[in-house]
């Protein structure tokens, strides 16, 4: 679903010059079923809006001969068509989703045996695109993470649901990679609203990692059905963004979005 534009709100953002520079943007993928999903698109359908071409490598999704995707990219021999990508991205039309569990399992054991800056090879391989999302449970994610300055995004449910796990993820992420992540409380439209407790159990979760892992975690609650919390999210997530560039280490990004339309599915 496409959302509606607030153009209001993205009034600072007429300050920034768009550039095609890629930007990471790492989300930590839940283990149970949840809106995550849903939220995920959204966020990145506003992006696209913006003007910011989004590829979404599905840490979730194996690659196969009949749904190529991130360990093809990385070989010798891409499928054919593949070069369809950097077309898409040209013409802002497309959001891009590509299976990607073996290329960034392979990606994390080169990383886990020394070789820095494993995440500057996508660089070359997703040029045209503004953005690109690692989707990606918080195991898969830390190795490619060490050392950089990047906030991956933890989704939890509303009220104390998915509160703990929450917090392992948080944990792992800050004891093998070394980051801060910021954490959304995701409220779908058949949820109950209990603005409440979820604004004490984000509370407790800041505590909790302020003493016992030394992180200051930005929290928020996001309702699936508000345009106007997800384009907030989508903004705060470039702001934390940093950037690959295939010649230097991970960078802060400093610049943020600027428009666009349709999907465009892999698998």
């Amino acid at each position: 679903m496409l959302l509606d534009s607030v153009v209001h709100q993205a009034q600072g953002l007429h300050s920034y010059t768009p550039r095609r520079e890629l930007r990471l943007l790492p989300v930590v993928a839940p283990p149970e079923d949840g809106p995550w999903l849903e939220l995920l698109w959204q966020l990145c359908a506003h992006l696209q809006r913006l003007g910011y071409p989004v590829a979404v490598l599905d840490g979730t999704a194996l690659e196969s001969h009949h749904s190529p995707g991130l360990a093809q990219l990385l070989g010798a021999r891409p499928w054919p068509g593949a070069q369809g990508l950097d077309a898409g991205a040209a013409h802002d039309l497309s959001l891009a989703v590509l299976p990607a569990a073996r290329g960034l399992a392979w990606l994390a054991d080169r990383a886990q045996l020394g070789d820095d800056g494993v995440l500057q090879r996508l660089q070359p391989l997703l040029r045209a695109y503004a953005a690109v999302v690692l989707y990606a449970p918080a195991e898969r994610l830390a190795p490619l993470l060490l050392g950089s300055a990047s906030i991956p995004l933890v989704m939890t449910g509303p009220g104390a649901q998915g509160m703990v796990r929450s917090y392992r993820q948080l944990k792992h992420l800050a004891l093998h990679a070394g980051v801060r992540c910021t954490v959304a409380a995701v409220v779908p439209p058949q949820a109950a609203a209990q603005p409440h407790q979820t604004a004490q159990v984000l509370a407790t979760l800041q505590r909790s990692a302020h003493r016992h892992l030394g992180l200051q975690v930005h929290t928020t609650t996001v309702a699936t059905h508000s345009p106007r919390e997800i384009q907030r999210l989508a903004l705060q997530l470039m702001e934390n963004t940093v950037l690959l560039d295939c010649a230097m280490p991970l960078q802060p990004a400093h610049d943020a979005p600027a428009h666009a339309n349709a999907r465009t599915w892999s698998h």
